[in-house]
């Protein structure tokens, strides 16, 4: 779903153990429009083990987001806000996180075939081409 975390951000708020649960008119706003575009859903297609995966990723101040593809069609999407500690982070290590993310929750889709990633952080395109990285790296 294309912005979940910036659309439930103002929900997820509401659920935290130190901020008193108030349902506002924004909140309302929210929640129908968030309940729009769950039973709205894109189609997705079921992949193929013989054709290559290509996975998009991205990364914002609120959260991360992963499309998953397969002949230009979508196989699977996810994302997940960041963890407070995580929205302290600068942006290509929120970019790798995405990578990283993203690659733990489909590895059943690549081992044993190919898939290429496609980040738009310059920066990683460094780190990719490195043999011998540090350990901050």
């Amino acid at each position: 779903m294309q912005d979940f975390s910036r659309i439930t951000l103002p929900l997820m708020k509401l659920t935290r153990k130190d901020v008193k649960f108030v349902w506002d008119h924004e909140s309302e706003k929210v929640f129908v429009k968030l309940k729009q575009s769950l039973t709205t859903a894109p189609v997705l297609t079921v992949s193929d083990s013989n054709e290559p995966y290509v996975v998009y990723t991205d990364a914002s101040k609120m959260g991360l987001g992963y499309v998953l593809m397969q002949n230009g069609r979508v196989v699977a999407y996810a994302s997940r806000q960041l963890k407070p500690h995580e929205m302290n982070y600068p942006t290509h290590d929120l970019e790798l996180a995405a990578v990283i993310f993203a690659l733990k929750i489909w590895r059943c889709y690549f081992y044993g075939v190919k898939f290429d990633i496609f980040s738009d952080h310059k920066s990683l395109k460094y780190l990719f081409t490195q043999k011998d990285l540090n350990l901050r790296q």
